[in-house]
């Protein structure tokens, strides 16, 4: 009757089958999303201001300027309605594609995001994303 007690008392250990196969099966599920998740962005080239060797002139790239108030291309303000347009003709001028954004601090974010979509939408093959100097900036509001 010894034997008895252990017939009674359930199977307590626990089955870790199920659990490896739910997380072999999450890991396959990452490998083969984590590729087109990176591919989908979008490429930025930041640089210092600092830096005086460039691949680029800005003499050879679109110049947007964002500010709290407008948007200006080439030192032209510019309407957001019109803004897609005149970025296209700009592109379509432009041999390498490139256009150089400059935001002010006080800028809204996401009107940043929308430039940077439009100038893709555009044809900008490559953007830049350039910040002022403090030092440069702080004289140029004192003139």
């Amino acid at each position: 009757m010894a034997g008895s007690a252990d017939e009674d008392s359930g199977i307590t250990d626990i089955n870790v089958t199920p659990l490896v196969d739910i997380s072999l099966v999450l890991v396959i599920i990452f490998m083969v999303t984590a590729p087109m998740v990176v591919q989908s962005g979008i490429i930025v080239t930041s640089s210092k201001v600092t830096e005086s060797l460039g691949k680029s002139t800005k003499s050879e790239a679109v110049q947007i300027k964002i500010t709290n108030k407008a948007i200006l291309v080439d030192n032209n303000k510019v309407a957001e309605d019109q803004f897609y347009p005149v970025m296209q003709q700009k592109m379509a001028a432009n041999k390498k594609k490139l256009a150089i954004i400059t935001c002010d601090a006080d800028a809204v974010h996401g009107r940043l995001v929308w430039v940077l979509d439009q100038s893709k939408r555009a044809g900008a093959k490559s953007l830049s994303i350039m910040r002022e100097d403090k030092g440069k900036k702080a004289a140029a509001e004192s003139e």
